[in-house]
């Protein structure tokens, strides 16, 4: 069941000829193969075995395939850009393993199976995240050969700004500040923005400078990714009243369990969904003078909301 009636089908300036469902197909196996690549035998072999866990549990790899789409509308080579595509799943997972702790929100269920804590304990999952987190800057900074020294600078700045207070932890601690109160529209917004959406402005913005991007797509792509980022989080807002734990493969429910404030709860299903695909319809707008090249990257718009986990 989908959530929207925007699809990568039927998003705005999408060709009949681009094949999305085979794109996806070859790059996240392209990923999932880096991914694997990432973490080889070495020591405390426990340590590595919980990143593992986490990090090769599936998904569906949105991040990684937004930078690399990125990368190439920007006239790039995707190769160049899999360090920093598998450094922003690194980030990503490390995220769900600290917020899934107790401490957090305190889920059993994560991508369906236990979650990292459960298997290896609290205090390895909390190491298992710092260290996929620092891996991520590893990535970057000494992975990543043929890529010029002063864009990895910048994609190091984004990466620091979207991990930190400005980003991830920033709005994880205004998400638990918020529990149990009634939110307005512009606080679920700001959690929103930063939780959820600054790693997937990162995404985009970090296989374009990967590839040398000019101020002027830099700036479309910014807002492009702050729509859909602002739209993946809406509609998770909507899967997790209408969907099955089964579907997602995490526990549904759990912000109504927490009290938590979300878009169905402040404006209605009918409301999000439409406030969704007009962020959807935002950020192919923006990419029209290259949409010939901007295919992936419109096509992954679409699926934001069509998705159905």
């Amino acid at each position: 069941m989908t959530v929207a009636a925007t699809s990568p089908d039927n998003t705005p300036g999408l060709a009949d000829s681009f094949d999305f469902k085979a794109y996806l197909a070859k790059a996240k196996a392209t990923v999932e193969e880096a991914l694997d690549q990432s973490l080889l035998p070495e020591r405390p072999e426990s340590l590595r075995e919980a990143m593992r866990y986490s990090l090769l549990a599936g998904g569906k790899r949105l991040r990684p395939i937004l930078c690399l789409a990125a990368c190439e509308l920007a006239g790039g080579d995707a190769a160049q850009a899999m360090p920093t595509a598998v450094a922003l799943e690194m980030i990503h997972t490390m995220s769900l393993i600290h917020d899934d702790l107790p401490a957090m929100d305190d889920d059993d269920l994560r991508r369906g199976r236990p979650t990292n804590h459960k298997v290896y304990g609290e205090a390895v999952a909390i190491l298992a995240g710092d260290a996929l987190l620092t891996r991520a800057f590893e990535m970057v900074a000494l992975r990543s050969p043929g890529v010029p020294p002063e864009r990895l600078l910048k994609v190091l700045g984004e990466l620091s700004l979207v991990a930190g207070a400005p980003g991830l932890v920033g709005g994880q601690v205004v998400d638990l500040e918020s529990e149990g109160k009634d939110v307005d529209l512009e606080t679920l917004e700001y959690i929103h923005l930063h939780k959820t959406g600054a790693l997937l402005q990162a995404s985009v913005l970090s296989g374009a400078l990967i590839a040398g991007a000019d101020d002027t797509l830099l700036e479309a792509l910014r807002t492009y990714s702050r729509a859909i980022g602002l739209a993946f989080q809406i509609i998770d807002d909507i899967l997790d009243v209408t969907a099955s734990s089964e579907v997602l493969g995490k526990t549904a429910g759990k912000d109504l369990t927490a009290d938590k404030t979300t878009y169905p709860k402040l404006l209605g299903l009918e409301e999000s969904k439409a406030r969704a695909e007009a962020l959807v319809q935002e950020a192919c707008g923006v990419l029209k003078p290259w949409s010939d090249k901007a295919q992936p990257l419109l096509a992954l718009a679409g699926y934001i909301t069509s998705r159905d986990r």
